[in-house]
């Protein structure tokens, strides 16, 4: 079963990388970037799932987690994207759930690589193990938060749709860019110059959550408008 999932797996990837780079592109909320995200969506579940078995195979507990931790981010990213103001569905306790073990676990595994001669396990270093951990746990606070306010609305909605899709994209691109280097030239390896596309969704990340949060572009696209208010109200 190992090469018919490693080429799915493959397959998937480079299909979410470049429909995930597609998406970033276009403007939000047009057609082309929800047709992109939804492609970016299903390659990126397929990648995650073709993961876990292989990572079980090869016995590497640090790809599990992060295979766990993609599908996690963007199923619930997308389920953000597909609800209205103020919605919740009993998944949002299973997903909060999630997002609490694999914070657990990363942390677990971060104490024994600390502890470690080596000071990694199964070659992920401590450091990475933390910060995973510390997204997860993030993850699993704003969950909470959402849950407890009875949803999102406006522009925290779209946020939340924004950093998990990115992030998602960004464990994709660091595990190609960084984490498989012996399939680029030789030339290229280790000088640094992978280590852009790498960390290039972080960048954006960064970029349109501050876009987002601190102007009124989106604000003003995701008002209600006058009609709707007054349908609201009778």
């Amino acid at each position: 079963m190992r090469l018919p999932l490693l080429a799915l797996h493959i397959c998937a990837g480079i299909v979410g990388l470049l429909s995930g780079a597609a998406a970033l592109s276009f403007a939000k909320g047009s057609h082309r970037h929800r047709a992109a995200g939804n492609v970016f969506v299903i390659s990126i579940l397929i990648l995650a799932a073709a993961a876990v078995p292989l990572a079980l195979m090869k016995h590497q507990i640090g790809n599990l987690f992060a295979a766990a931790f993609t599908f996690y981010l963007v199923a619930t990213a997308w389920a953000t994207a597909r609800r209205r103001d103020g919605e919740t569905v009993i998944l949002d306790w299973y997903g909060l759930l999630v997002a609490i073990t694999i914070g657990a676990v990363l942390v677990t595994c971060g104490s024994k690589a600390a502890n470690s001669p080596t000071g990694s396990i199964g070659g992920v270093p401590a450091g990475m193990c933390f910060f995973m951990a510390f997204i997860a746990l993030l993850c699993a606070a704003g969950d909470a938060r959402m849950l407890l306010h009875g949803g999102l609305f406006g522009v925290h909605r779209l946020a939340r749709h924004l950093w998990r899709m990115c992030f998602a994209l960004f464990i994709a691109t660091g595990s190609l860019f960084l984490g498989q280097q012996q399939v680029f030239p030789i030339f290229v390896r280790g000088t640094g110059v992978l280590l852009i596309p790498a960390i290039l969704p972080l960048i954006l990340l960064i970029f349109w959550l501050l876009r987002v949060r601190l102007t009124n572009a989106y604000k003003r696209k995701l008002a209600p408008r006058t009609d709707d208010v007054h349908s609201l109200r009778a």
